[in-house]
């Protein structure tokens, strides 16, 4: 298993649609097990294919939910089913979500309380349920990174401007900056 470097917004990579997995093969199941172990390394809750600069529709997590699902995994090409998003501005204390590719900041946004999620474990047999709260936030973030989206796309006119603005200071934006877990320092702080 290798740790591999994250890559940062503004990578061509996290901003188109990643390919669907047509191979569950030894090779699949190693890039599973180096999404873990840079998953872990970064101290992160979730870690999508694109964002090791793999374009392709897997992610893994681990979060511990009462939701029936396991508390650490991993779901191939998956289909999201999204419950209804309140039309309420984001809690700032309560809401928001941060980013192992727009490392050391943190904004708030507004996701649905449930989802279904739906796709194959890494040897192609289907697996599905259904993720709350928390878990269910960590679910619509990675899946986003599927979908070439980041957190910050979503942000409210407010939060976007000020993400944007600190994207374009710490000169992100463009393809070529990424940063190693277990290396680097933790821009999260977790090393502290």
């Amino acid at each position: 298993m290798t740790v591999r470097p994250v890559v940062i917004t503004g990578d061509p990579v996290l901003h188109r649609p990643a390919g669907k997995v047509t191979a569950f093969d030894d090779s699949l199941r190693e890039l599973i097990a180096d999404m873990h172990e840079t998953m872990d390394a970064a101290h992160g809750v979730g870690l999508a294919a694109p964002q090791i600069g793999v374009g392709l529709r897997i992610f893994t997590f681990v979060f511990s939910n009462d939701d029936d699902a396991p508390d650490r995994g991993e779901i191939i090409n998956p289909v999201l089913t999204v419950g209804k998003i309140s039309e309420q501005s984001p809690d700032p204390d309560e809401e928001s979500e941060g980013c192992l590719s727009v490392p050391g900041l943190s904004y708030p946004l507004k996701r649905a309380d449930w989802v279904k999620i739906a796709g194959f474990d890494p040897h192609g047999n289907p697996i599905a349920w259904e993720a709350t709260g928390w878990f269910a936030r960590v679910m619509q973030h990675e899946y986003d990174h599927l979908d070439g989206k980041l957190y910050v796309d979503r942000l409210n006119a407010k939060w976007s401007k000020k993400a944007k603005k600190t994207v374009r200071a710490e000169g992100w934006g463009r393809a070529g900056n990424t940063w190693q877990p277990g290396v680097d320092e933790d821009p999260f702080g977790h090393d502290e």
